[in-house]
């Protein structure tokens, strides 16, 4: 077993202990269902010939469907694809939406690519998963350096090799093709009313709350312009290539702003297009993450926060925004200082959430307006993060324990309506 799955596995084993699953559903959620690796040949521009490996993993699909994004990156291998399938599995539970849980991605720097070869790769990773894949089967969605275009190429391509128009095989598509209005922002939306709803437990307000955002791609962002138009005073925000850092706080609009336009970020103040530098010190995204806030906000890649410096953490509440930015060892570290952690299979589930609106409204080719989907939205979140609360509360664990305790009760639920050992030798 490798290490990053490996560590995935742990969080089940914690929260195996304060539940009374069977032994067939323990057993069941041990392995994934099915996993496929692909190679993916692709005529480059200047005529040459690369193939990129590709994975897909459906992992479970007790309570529906397997659900889950695909992630263009350099370093995707098939443990880690194989790692955030597990993660979907527990993430749809916990939202009680009627999918189980799955990932894909495929092993290459996007950046290093133009336009017609991202389009010639995604139409080509469809081309080789089309018999894995489906509307009753498995979802796919955007992730890491995928987007609405991407889904759109996918969909279509799909939609090509069965000869029939299929929306329902990938959501986060381009509205005009079937997409869901508020799909584009409902990752960081669904954080963020997360946030709203927990803030009270612990006696804060938006106004009096200092922000730090580790990585500034489309949920990083978001979550950072929701957090500053609500009144909190983010401080810093970082993408792959350092971060920024200023005591007063940053006027993160005007960073998008430069951001989209430059492809950097720079603390800046702009006014119209006109934009000036405020202000503010160059920091490393490890000294982020160290920083003394209130609030942590970790929407970059795996494993950010370890045992190597989790002693020197000092927000007093982590939100994942990634998925799996703290590792299993670190998160014993953090509970020993007192930080609350509120895990990625509730904090970050409002992509996979609005993902299902969009695949029920191609089923039904019934379409909501953008105040029904984020109404929709936050009365998801806001329910599941207080039953997670209250678990918390009532056995006396971790948010994170309580959240994968919560799941369980629900995937143990619809494996042993199949049958258990004790039905079948019972009189």
């Amino acid at each position: 077993m490798s290490s990053l799955f490996a560590d995935a596995s742990q969080r089940l084993q914690q929260a195996l202990k304060h539940t009374t699953l069977s032994e067939d559903a323990i057993e069941s959620l041990k392995y994934p269902k099915a996993s496929l690796s692909v190679s993916i040949p692709v005529r480059m521009d200047n005529g040459s010939l690369r193939v990129f490996q590709g994975h897909r993993v459906r992992y479970d699909d007790s309570r529906g469907a397997g659900k889950g994004g695909v992630r263009y990156h350099p370093n995707v291998t098939l443990d880690e694809v194989q790692s955030l399938a597990f993660w979907m599995t527990f993430k749809c539970a916990v939202l009680n939406l009627p999918f189980g849980g799955a990932k894909g991605g495929i092993a290459v720097n996007p950046k290093e690519m133009s336009r017609l070869e991202l389009e010639r790769l995604s139409r080509g990773y469809i081309d080789a998963i089309a018999d894995f894949i489906g509307p009753d089967v498995d979802i796919l969605a955007p992730d890491v350096y995928t987007n609405a275009m991407v889904m759109g190429w996918m969909m279509d391509q799909y939609s090509i090799i069965r000869r029939q128009n299929v929306p329902g095989v990938v959501t986060g598509k381009p509205i005009t093709m079937g997409g869901s209005l508020g799909r584009d922002a409902a990752t960081a939306l669904g954080a963020w009313f997360t946030i709203e709803a927990m803030l009270p437990k612990f006696d804060m307000r938006p106004t009096e709350t200092t922000v730090a955002v580790q990585g500034f791609g489309n949920a990083g962002a978001t979550i950072a312009e929701l957090a500053y138009r609500a009144g909190c005073k983010v401080v810093a925000v970082s993408d792959s290539k350092g971060a920024i850092y200023s005591k007063d706080g940053l006027d993160i609009p005007s960073i998008r702003q430069h951001k989209n336009s430059t492809r950097e970020i720079q603390a800046v103040y702009c006014q119209g297009s006109v934009c000036n530098i405020a202000e503010h010190e160059r920091i490393t995204n490890e000294e982020l993450l160290e920083l003394e806030v209130d609030i942590l906000l970790p929407a970059a890649l795996e494993n950010q926060i370890t045992e190597v410096n989790a002693h020197n953490i000092k927000a007093k509440l982590i939100f994942e925004l990634a998925n799996g930015p703290i590792n299993s060892a670190a998160d014993a570290i953090l509970e020993q200082k007192g930080i609350y952690v509120f895990p990625d299979i509730l904090v970050n589930a409002g992509g996979v959430t609005v993902s299902y609106f969009e695949w029920v409204q191609n089923r039904n080719g019934l379409y909501w307006t953008l105040g029904e989907v984020n109404q929709s939205l936050q009365q998801k979140m806001v329910a599941e993060a207080q039953q997670i609360w209250e678990i918390a509360k009532e056995l006396s664990i971790s948010i994170r324990t309580a959240a994968y305790v919560h799941a369980l009760r629900r995937l143990g639920e619809a494996i042993d309506a199949k049958g258990t050992r004790h039905y079948y030798t019972s009189d």
